[in-house]
């Protein structure tokens, strides 16, 4: 007797969605640093700064990408190891991005 193989989409859906979002944090923080129109834009919440804004955003953007890919995936089996390591990717590309000396060298200062 054949068992089906449980459904992992929603778990790879949470995974990628993270760091998608990780991704819109990075280029929210180097927008923001690379023009002074952004900053101002971002700035949601003025005792934060634009920082309200970039945090905002990042959460935005996972949940709306969790939203979606749930809905793609709510049912299905995907290959989980090449989401994880895109995830991570994008944590890690996300996560450099913010670092002052990286940011300020895309933002031309």
């Amino acid at each position: 007797m054949e068992t089906e193989a449980p459904s992992n989409g929603p778990v790879a859906a949470a995974a990628l969605s993270v760091g998608i979002g990780a991704l819109a944090f990075g280029i929210a923080v180097v927008a923001s640093e690379a023009s002074p129109a952004i900053a101002a834009k971002l700035n949601w919440y003025n005792p934060t700064g634009p920082l309200s804004g970039k945090t905002s955003i990042g959460i935005i953007v996972w949940l709306v990408a969790w939203a979606i890919l749930s809905a793609l995936w709510k049912r299905g089996s995907v290959r989980l190891r090449p989401v994880l390591m895109t995830s991570l990717a994008l944590i890690a590309i996300g996560f450099i991005l913010t670092f002052p000396p990286v940011f300020d060298a895309i933002a031309g200062k």
